[in-house]
Order: structure tokens, then sequence, then C-alpha cells
């Protein structure tokens, strides 16, 4: 059963890993889904689920596919805590298509395009967006 430190320390493990559309290997490529993908399985042993192909932009009457994935995976939680898994929705009318690690104090690790993984705070624009905050299954204290 990992804790919140073992997700974070998986999670910063991966910084500097280059961005790449639909991956999931740290040191060699990853996007946001990617990211969270490799934590947990490093974390549990076993791919959560390997995802359709997708596009990086969500479109209109896209449905809420990395919500629903969430969802089936992760458990919903009210408030943010150290190791959340943190949704966005980052256009109006169009379904999440961002996702992203909190590291606490206000920090967060996610991949963007042109710069890979990275960390960065976790400010009000990035809250704005924040749709839903999840923790990954059997985190002890």
């Amino acid at each position: 059963m990992p804790t919140a430190d073992n997700i974070i320390d998986e999670a910063h493990r991966w910084l500097g890993t280059p961005y790449r559309h639909q991956a999931s290997v740290c040191g060699v490529g990853a996007d946001c889904l990617g990211l969270v993908r490799g934590v947990y399985r490093e974390l549990y042993g076993q791919e959560v689920e390997l995802p359709p192909p997708y596009a990086r932009y969500g479109q209109r009457g896209d449905a809420e596919l990395l919500y629903a994935a969430a969802l089936r995976h992760l458990t919903p939680v009210n408030e943010i805590e150290p190791a959340c898994v943190l949704l966005f929705r980052l256009r109006r009318r169009r379904p999440a298509r961002h996702i992203a690690i909190y590291t606490g104090a206000g920090r967060m690790v996610h991949a963007m395009t042109g710069v890979g993984v990275c960390e960065l705070d976790y400010h009000d624009r990035w809250q704005r967006y924040c749709i839903a905050r999840f923790s990954f299954p059997q985190v002890s204290s």
C-alpha cells in the first residue's frame, strides 16, 4: 500500500522526462496521462488501463473519457492534499484533457508539450480549471 510520500517521490523521479504524446516511460517520454499511468504502474506493479488512441485536445462533443477512467481507478476526494491526482478542463464545453499530481505546498507535477514532465505552482489559473480531485487507491498515511 503506497503512502503519499511514495507517490510524490515517484512523480519527482519522472521530472525531466521529455513530452511524448501517448507515451508512458520514465526518462524516455510521457504526456500528462502517461505520467499518472507510469506512477500508478510503479506503485501497484500493473498497468492501470491501456487507453485507446486519443487526440491532444478535446473536440466539441467528445465524451469525458479521462474523467470516466479516473472514476474507474481512483477515489474522488473533496479536499486537495499531497499526492492527489488533479483533473483539468482547459476549454469551456470541452472534455477534461489534462491531469497532474499535486505534490503539496502549492505545487504539482505534470507533462507539458514542449517542456516535458515538470513541477510548477498550482496557481489561481490552474485552480480555476481543476474540475476534480482523486486519490490513488488504498493510500496509507
